[in-house]
């Protein structure tokens, strides 16, 4: 009795072989999905800048607007700040985003 050969290529090695590299946005037929889309920046949140005037526990601050009014705001420090050990002062210039549905709250995300 003889045995059979085994193929060279097994497993995984011939399905990848034909397969074209990438993120699986390439078109391959009728279940394709779309490309991926960049997210937009910051999904519509409200930009400005103000004035630290208050540090409060647990890495929040209170932040007058620069816009002239005597507005303040209750912030929170970004997540990336944090990462990079960013230190908030009393009277340091930042700028924050607010989301357009809640103007009292707020997330600083650059020290100036």
């Amino acid at each position: 009795m003889s045995q059979a050969k085994r193929p060279a290529n097994r497993g995984n090695q011939k399905n990848n072989r034909n397969r074209p590299a990438g993120n699986g946005a390439v078109n391959r037929g009728r279940f394709s999905r779309p490309p991926i889309k960049e997210p937009e920046d910051s999904e519509g949140a409200i930009e400005v800048e103000g004035e630290i005037s208050s540090v409060l526990a647990g890495t929040m601050f209170r932040v007058k607007l620069g816009t002239g009014s005597n507005h303040e705001v209750l912030a929170h420090i970004s997540g990336k700040m944090r990462k990079r050990f960013i230190r908030l002062v009393v009277g340091d210039r930042v700028k924050m985003e607010m989301s357009p549905y809640d103007l009292t709250k707020g997330r600083i995300t650059y020290r100036m």
